[in-house]
């Protein structure tokens, strides 16, 4: 099974801004993927890691001059809520 990373990007005011009706239902749909095993929790402050010429490590993008992003996750099964809304994000398959 293959498996990714979704970010979902937002902000206070749209989320207020959307009916509680859908903003529920869109509750009700995180409830079920945690129930199914998905990993869901907040994202803490990524770090760039840059590795030109295979320094330190031999990740392809790092020594090729390019980027890699270190996103911590701050695991959490609590459910997404007006206090926690901004910066949530899901790993699955």
């Amino acid at each position: 099974m293959p498996k990714f990373v979704t970010i979902g990007y937002g902000d206070r005011e749209g989320y207020e801004s959307t009916d509680v009706g859908v903003r529920d239902a869109a509750h009700e749909h995180d409830a079920r993927l945690r129930e199914a095993g998905v990993v869901m929790g907040i994202a803490g402050t990524p770090v760039q890691v840059r590795n030109p010429d295979a320094g330190k490590s031999k990740t392809p993008c790092a020594v090729a001059h390019g980027v890699v992003e270190v996103w911590p996750l701050e695991e959490s099964r609590r459910p997404a809520t007006e206090d926690n809304i901004d910066g949530l994000f899901s790993v699955g398959n």
